[in-house]
């Protein structure tokens, strides 16, 4: 299986902020979760965390956006798209932040992905 790995504008600008070692642990251990999915390991999510709890999909509508524990304070946002046509798997780096960031983005990058498809605290009342 083939491995693509996109990063947005978002993601550059964050790792540019790290000190170097932070970049290192980073770029390695995305590199480390890329190999697993190349390699079609059974274990290839197993580092990777859904956070339901800030996202609730529309008609059982599953997310393919995941965080990836990075360090004690630092956490990446991607998503992972599996491309049968094409025979590969698509890794998109969306931000690097810190623990105490995290809520705050990823509820931003999912209601950028999802619009439209957020049940909302209204509806979910309901």
């Amino acid at each position: 299986m083939n491995i693509l790995i996109e990063s947005s504008k978002d993601f550059e600008r964050d790792l540019k902020q790290l000190t170097g070692n932070e970049k290192d642990i980073v770029i390695t251990k995305i590199n480390e979760c890329a190999q697993r999915f190349e390699l079609q390991e059974s274990n290839a999510y197993h580092k990777l965390r859904r956070i339901h709890s800030l996202l609730n999909l529309v008609d059982r509508n599953s997310s393919s956006l995941y965080v990836l524990k990075i360090s004690h304070d630092l956490r990446v946002i991607l998503s992972v798209d599996d491309d049968p046509v094409f025979e590969q798997t698509i890794i998109t780096l969306f931000r690097v932040v810190k623990r105490s960031d995290l809520e705050k983005a990823y509820k931003g990058i999912a209601e950028s992905l999802y619009h439209g498809y957020i049940n909302t605290t209204s509806e979910l009342a309901a």
